[in-house]
């Protein structure tokens, strides 16, 4: 099988492969100098919590806030 580089440098995969990784949005890249592997990469919920907390537009500042208002009340 082969795997097209475009003018982007963009990969697009046979459907062959792909279908092998169904819901994975992300392939880790690496290289050893002369062949390429990809590896699917799987977030961690750590990950997703910071990208929540951020749509949310709690920032460093409202944590610390939060810290103090919480040990005040102690």
């Amino acid at each position: 099988m082969l795997a097209k580089l475009t003018v982007k440098n963009q990969l697009t995969l046979p459907k062959a492969v792909a279908k092998n990784f169904p819901g994975v949005e992300y392939f880790e890249v690496s290289t050893d100098g002369s062949s390429i592997t990809l590896r699917p990469f799987e977030r961690s919920h750590l990950e997703e919590i910071w990208e929540h907390i951020a749509k949310l537009g709690i920032t460093e500042q409202d944590v610390k806030d939060a810290v103090a208002w919480a040990r005040s009340t102690e």
